[in-house]
């Protein structure tokens, strides 16, 4: 028998925000990978992101497993980034007493 080399092409590629997309998707490997680690399988994964084709759900669960230091290390610096936006966020819109500003908006009749 003879050994063949076979190099397979991950279906991942940065967009220019720095996020990881799959298979010309707008499905996040954040997406993928927590699913993943939440206990989906990949055809549960399929079902619920159909743009993703199967085969690209198990590459990219193969991906994660071979390279899950890099791959933590990236959703970590994401998670980081999400938390720094949810933060100045909330700090231009103060959120406190909303309910009852559009309570009292609605019964003077404004939109």
């Amino acid at each position: 028998m003879v050994a063949t080399t076979y190099t397979e092409i991950i279906p991942l590629k940065m967009n220019k925000d720095g996020v990881i997309l799959v298979s010309k998707t707008r499905v996040t490997l954040d997406t993928i990978v927590t699913a993943f680690s939440e206990g989906a399988s990949a055809e549960e994964i399929s079902y619920q992101y159909p743009s993703v084709p199967l085969g690209d759900i198990y590459s990219v669960i193969g991906y994660y497993l071979r390279k899950k230091k890099q791959v933590d290390i990236y959703l970590k610096r994401r998670e980081k980034l999400a938390q720094e936006v949810r933060k100045q966020n909330e700090e231009r819109s103060n959120a406190s007493g909303i309910r009852e500003r559009l309570l009292a908006r609605r019964k003077s009749g404004k939109r």
